[in-house]
């Protein structure tokens, strides 16, 4: 027998690297890189989030109030009676008119997108309609990130996270099996997590018991209450700093071994923090949170470096979350459930007795046909089949990759594809076979002349992959994956392989017995 050939030896290592890294995925064993089960394969939960990005619109101007607050500040320019007006733009008054000419560039310089109008030495600013625009188109788009990094930094499986028209977004996360579960995930996903650093009104805060939101509004006030007890705050409406300038959470422990939450501000928020502290000492800053207040405590002394602690009878899964939704950045609109379904793990049992039945169909059927058609030439082909078949899960198990209910349809399609390159070889090396040919001139002519049809047809399909992985989504990507990887394992295992079982099987095929190897009763050799 001819000696083995390198494309012999690269189809075996194929082969057992397939067969290799399979096994945690067809075992489920604790140790090895597996295939995650998507949603409809295991069970999980389905929503379809809508976002009130007009809220977006009134933080954006909270926070460009708090900005000019800090210019001013920083640039000792004298003003009064900053506050928001419903919601949609922003008024102070200028006590000294030399400033003017300084405040309208410093405003101009640092806010974009606003319009300034100015009435003497009294001023509004708004936002342009342009940027209003945009401002909610980034409302939506930031949420998309926010909530796959806080499901990410969760440690869920493979969680789908995707825009859906204009102002809509889909989120499946597998794996949820419990009540308790769901609304865990529910409440991270929905908590818009925005915090705040906002100053005490202690002038006024005596009389915030018998105060209606109406007059404290009137005072440029807001009445929040505290997260652990009835006590109600008298609040400045426009905060000290916001979480934008957050750089980290952590999840600690106080001195009675309570969990708390630590977090650090960038440069600019360690500065204006530091900057507040000092100027206010003896008054109280709040720390609020999702206007809940979770603390009040006194300024006894300048604090400098951006370190803040919140802390609130937390229990350690809820300062886990909390720390994870901090991280990951506030919702700049909240979002609310529009649709929810949950799909348990029976119908994803079902769903995989199902596939895998389609799948051992196919595989059996075209396994007989091709032995039935083409003889010993079939077998060939089908252990090419068996082949690329371990390489799909082996590369899908190496990159942790997620298995749906139409990735699943994509491995039975592959089924066919994978032989398809075989049938193409074979029919190439029959008709040379007809013409009268030898064994060894018809097998290299015939894998000659399909190779550059084969390459067409793998090339198209693989491109419409990677189209549908690139634009698609959830089953869209787990179909485009599966079929990607079939099409490159074919090429493979189907025209490489199969070449080299030929070349090395050559000095036993028998001349006389062409209908027993390739399927055909004529013989013929030139």
């Amino acid at each position: 027998m001819k000696t083995l050939n390198y494309r012999v030896i690269l189809f075996a290592f194929a082969l057992i690297f397939g067969v290799v890294f399979s096994i945690p995925s067809l075992t489920q064993s604790e140790e090895g890189k597996k295939i995650t089960l998507g949603l409809d394969l295991q069970g999980g939960l389905h929503m379809l989030l809508g976002i009130k990005s007009d809220v977006a619109i009134e933080s954006r101007i909270k926070s460009m109030a708090a900005s000019v607050k800090y210019i001013f500040d920083d640039e000792e320019i004298i003003f009064d009676d900053l506050r928001m007006v419903d919601g949609a733009k922003i008024t102070f008054e200028l006590l000294d008119k030399d400033d003017v000419p300084k405040a309208k560039a410093l405003l101009k310089k640092e806010l974009e997108g606003t319009v300034l109008q100015e009435d003497g030495l009294k001023f509004s600013l708004a936002m342009t309609i342009e940027e209003m625009e945009r401002t909610k188109k980034n409302a939506i788009s930031q949420a998309v990130d926010t909530i796959r990094t806080r499901l990410d930094s969760f440690g869920l499986a493979e969680p789908t996270v995707a825009k859906q028209g204009q102002d809509k977004i889909l989120v499946e996360v597998p794996g949820i099996k419990t009540q308790e579960d769901e609304q865990r995930i529910r409440e991270l996903i929905a908590r818009a997590a925005h915090l705040q650093l906002m100053a005490v009104d202690e002038d006024r805060i005596a009389r915030v018991d018998s105060m209606s939101d109406a007059e404290a509004k009137s005072y440029g006030d807001v009445i929040l209450k505290d997260v652990n007890s009835p006590e109600k705050y008298l609040l400045r409406a426009i905060p000290v700093l916001d979480g934008s300038m957050l750089t980290d959470a952590k999840v600690g422990f106080d001195k009675n071994n309570q969990p708390v939450i630590n977090f650090t501000l960038n440069g600019q928020g360690a500065k204006i923090f530091g900057d507040f502290t000092g100027k206010y000492v003896g008054k109280r800053m709040a720390v609020v949170l999702d206007k809940d207040v979770y603390s009040a405590p006194n300024i006894n002394e300048r604090i400098g470096g951006g370190h803040v602690q919140i802390s609130g009878s937390f229990k350690l899964s809820e300062a886990h979350d909390l720390a994870i939704a901090l991280r990951s950045g506030a919702l700049l609109a909240p979002v609310y459930v529009m649709e929810k379904r949950s799909v348990g793990p029976s119908l994803g049992a079902d769903n995989i007795k199902a596939s895998m039945m389609a799948l051992m169909l196919g595989f059996v059927l075209v396994v007989l046909f091709m032995i039935l058609y083409y003889g010993m030439a079939g077998v060939i082909a089908n252990v090419a089949l068996v082949g690329n078949l371990f390489l799909i899960l082996a590369v899908m198990s190496l990159f942790g990759a997620t298995l749906t209910l139409p990735g699943m349809a994509g491995i039975v399609l592959t089924v066919g594809m994978a032989v398809d390159a075989n049938v193409i070889i074979n029919e190439r090396i029959r008709e040379l076979l007809h013409e009268g040919k030898s064994v060894a001139k018809s097998i290299e002519e015939g894998y000659n002349k399909a190779f550059t049809a084969i390459l067409d047809a793998n090339v198209t399909t693989l491109i419409a992959a990677v189209v549908l992985w690139a634009y698609g989504t959830g089953p869209l990507k787990g179909f485009a994956l599966t079929m990607g990887i079939g099409i490159l394992a074919s090429m493979l295992t189907a025209i490489v392989g199969t070449h080299g079982i030929y070349q090395w099987l050559l000095p036993k095929i028998d001349k006389n017995r062409l209908g027993f190897w390739f399927g055909i009763k004529k013989e013929g050799r030139k």
